[in-house]
Parts: structure tokens; sequence; C-alpha cells
């Protein structure tokens, strides 16, 4: 064969890298920012490790995964009608 083979090696990452990723990732930051603030190279590693610690940590994890992702729905529905009374507020007081 005339062409170079190139053998690709993966990168390994510390525990405590995937914890922390994990943990931003619990708390609320996005897998992108997490990616980009941790200088890893894709957003499908970070949600791998999450599913192994949420596993690894017992269904306690998971309800509170679970309520943790309603919780953030409830927010985002609180701030859409927050931005509607906004909206109105000022619809009003501009005929006054």
């Amino acid at each position: 064969m005339s062409r170079k083979q190139t053998v690709r090696k993966r990168r390994e990452y510390s525990s405590d890298l995937k914890e922390e990723a994990v943990q931003m990732l619990l708390d609320g930051h996005s897998a992108e920012s997490v990616v980009s603030n941790l200088g890893l190279s894709r957003t499908s590693l970070v949600y791998r490790w999450k599913a192994k610690y949420l596993k690894a940590s017992g269904p306690a994890a998971d309800k509170l995964d679970a309520r943790v992702a309603e919780l953030e729905e409830e927010l985002r529905r609180v701030e859409r009608e927050r931005d509607i009374l906004k909206k109105a507020l000022a619809i009003f007081s501009q005929k006054t």
C-alpha cells in the first residue's frame, strides 16, 4: 500500500473533568456551553457521561433529573407569560 495509514488515538478524559461536565449540565448549562468551556470535542460526550452518571446514581437521580426538567419547562412557561404581560402593559400604557 502506498498510502500511509494514520491511526487516531481516542482522547481520554479524567473522571474529574467528566464529573465537572455532568455537574455543569445538571446546573442548567447547555451542552454546547459545557463543551466550549471545558474544551471537549463533542456534545454527545457530555450526554453520554450524564446518562452513565445518572444510571450509577440510581432511581433518586432519575427522579431528580425529571423534576429539574419539569421545573425548567415551568420556568419557560412563566417567562412566556411574563413577556406577554409586559407587551400588554406597554400597549395599554400607550393608549392613555
